[in-house]
């Protein structure tokens, strides 16, 4: 049953029962831009006070490429801001009171990646797509407060390569190296996940998971906000 829909250019909003299936598409490789984020975001926000539990979805073969890289080579301010603009909505999905689930729908690369290290449940896409943080391999740090994301999410064995050497993973290594918990057809992965994230809305009490995954997020939350500012006035995108 679908209750209603709200749209903007690149995002979607869609009632499917108690779930709201958030879909991000620009079309293209989705990349993450201010307009695009601010939609996201507002997304949530109606979801928070409409729903029992999320899908953030992305377009079949792209779930989301990261941050728009066009930016970069308009500046460091203006990385800058996108990154902190992305820090936001991150915190906003790691808060969430009601579940947070993503259906990965093809490449998750870099902010993508991350987008997958904040959910509560990762369903992906099997095909010939890529997941992982690849800004090492492409001149930028990683701000401290992913690489103690991915500590939190990812298998010990896979961490270090996964950050300091940019390893990329095909969907069956992303289930392994922890970005996704399984994988299913890419026909099938958005309804998947839409019920998965509609069981866990019924069989969750809300007030509990609310207080519980405030326990369970605090570290992350509290590196997020004390690490940023810092990682923010020392960006700089090297060249190799």
């Amino acid at each position: 049953m679908n209750d209603y829909m709200r749209n903007s250019s690149q995002v979607s909003s869609l009632m499917r029962e108690d779930v709201a299936l958030i879909t991000l598409d620009d079309g293209k490789a989705n990349t993450l831009s201010h307009e695009s984020i601010a939609a996201l975001r507002e997304a949530l926000s109606l979801a928070e006070s409409e729903s029992r539990a999320v899908v953030l979805s992305g377009r079949p073969g792209f779930f989301c490429a990261g941050f728009d890289l066009k930016l970069a080579r308009a500046g460091h301010e203006a990385m800058r801001g996108l990154v902190a603009a992305g820090a936001d909505m991150l915190m906003q999905i790691l808060s969430f009171p009601q579940p947070v689930l993503m259906a990965c729908t093809g490449h998750a690369m870099a902010m993508g990646a991350v987008m997958l290290l904040s959910a509560d449940v990762c369903i992906g896409a099997e095909g010939p797509f890529k997941i992982g943080l690849n800004e090492v391999s492409i001149g930028m740090p990683l701000p401290a407060f992913v690489v103690e994301l991915a500590r939190s999410r990812l298998s010990p064995r896979h961490f270090f390569a996964a950050t300091c050497n940019a390893r990329i993973y095909d969907p069956i290594g992303a289930v392994q190296a922890g970005y996704l918990d399984r994988i299913c057809s890419p026909e099938g992965v958005v309804d998947q996940t839409v019920a998965e994230a509609g069981n866990l809305g019924k069989i969750l009490v809300p007030e509990a998971l609310k207080i519980t995954k405030q326990y369970a997020r605090s570290a992350i939350i509290n590196s997020l906000r004390s690490t940023l500012s810092r990682g923010l006035s020392s960006f700089e995108l090297f060249e190799g």
